[in-house]
């Protein structure tokens, strides 16, 4: 950029020197052209600068749109009999500084792993094959909360006369309206609150153990070579047509001496299996030492005739310097077993021998 300018006073000062001369002509065009270029580019940055300010609050802009909510509670349980309704109270906190108006979108959700994940159904137009909460829920009109201020909102449930006992899930998600009135249904800008139903009544309560293993890491085994990264692993299936939130005790000992309890799924509320899937739970192992036989047991309780499921399993864990030092010595005894017997046969045969020579020469 200097160096343009520095032709264009160039320019500018040969123009001045032969403008009566013969190059006047060609001396009056160049400073023009100059001057043009300059100004196009002058033109070029600013828009560029413009540009990237414009994309970069655009950038910051939903990236905050991302922070700009805070439900509570995420989760919440509600039993509703049939014929009646019910309500659920959901604070949301508008983080900004400026006043907001939300939506909200009512959602159904299935487990989307066995790690408790939920997957919302996203479509407006479709349900959960069984156990919808969508149903059943009274669209929530927009509300409007002053900056830094929490609003209670009320979602109703209007359960039917002749709905089966049994459990119903659904999210209430809430996202920002945008200044041109349009509302947004991005999963990332909204915050969602999920919603389990209770309908009271005969509902079916089937919870199985299918998996109960030791691992270290990624596998699992009965004999360890260390105790570092030890864990039990343990997979329900629920069959049923209520959730299900397991709870219990998980016990470690070296012969009858225990070294370890764990308390599994204790705290309220309860993590839960949801019917017509699975779920696995990772519980570390501490306390173990390098060396020894040590004896799981687990008894879990689940509803509400608190049935009980028990497990037990064993493993060892032997480093490798004993299974070495274990052979190393055994080859030894081995060994210094059989240089004792061939010693002492070999010293034998000699006794024999000299005994034989003995009687044969007093002949």
């Amino acid at each position: 950029m200097k160096k343009l300018f520095a032709n264009i006073s160039t320019s500018v000062i040969m123009g001045s020197n032969y403008v009566n001369g013969k190059h006047s002509v060609f001396v009056k065009q160049r400073v023009q052209t100059n001057i043009l270029v300059a100004v196009a580019i002058c033109i070029v940055a600013v828009t560029l600068v413009v540009l990237i300010d414009t994309r970069a609050h655009a950038v910051t802009s939903t990236n905050n749109n991302l922070n700009t909510l805070k439900i509570s509670p995420v989760r919440s349980d509600v039993t509703v009999v049939p014929g009646k309704s019910g309500t659920v109270v959901v604070k949301v906190t508008n983080l900004t500084k400026l006043p907001m108006t939300i939506q909200s979108i009512e959602n159904d959700f299935i487990a989307g792993d066995e790690r408790g994940t939920p997957a919302l159904i996203l479509d407006a137009n479709k349900y959960a094959p069984t156990h919808s909460l969508k149903r059943f829920m009274v669209p929530i009109k927009n509300v409007t909360i002053a900056p830094g201020k929490i609003k209670e909102i009320k979602l109703v449930i209007n359960v039917p006369a002749d709905a089966k006992p049994g459990g119903y899930y659904g999210a209430v998600r809430f996202s920002p309206v945008s200044d041109d009135g349009s509302t947004s249904v991005n999963l990332n800008a909204s915050a969602a609150s999920l919603v389990l139903l209770t309908v009271p009544g005969d509902a079916v309560e089937k919870l199985r153990l299918t998996d109960f293993s030791i691992m270290q890491g990624s596998k699992i085994d009965t004999v360890f070579q260390s105790s570092n990264d030890l864990k039990v692993s343990y997979r329900f299936i629920n069959e049923g047509s209520i959730q299900e939130g397991p709870f219990g005790k998980v016990t470690v000992k070296q012969g009858d001496k225990v070294v370890y309890n764990y308390d599994f799924n204790i705290d309220n509320p309860r993590e839960m299996v949801l019917p017509d899937s699975a779920r696995r739970w990772d519980v570390p192992l501490k306390n173990i030492g390098s060396f020894g036989n040590y004896t799981v047991t687990a008894t879990f309780t689940y509803g509400k005739n608190n049935e009980s499921l028990n497990v037990t399993k064993s493993f060892w864990v032997i480093p490798w310097s004993v299974i070495v030092g274990a052979v190393v010595g055994l080859l030894a005894l081995i060994g210094l077993v059989v240089g004792i017997w061939m010693f002492l046969k070999s010293y034998k045969r000699k006794i024999l021998r000299s005994q034989s020579r003995r009687g044969g020469y007093r002949r």
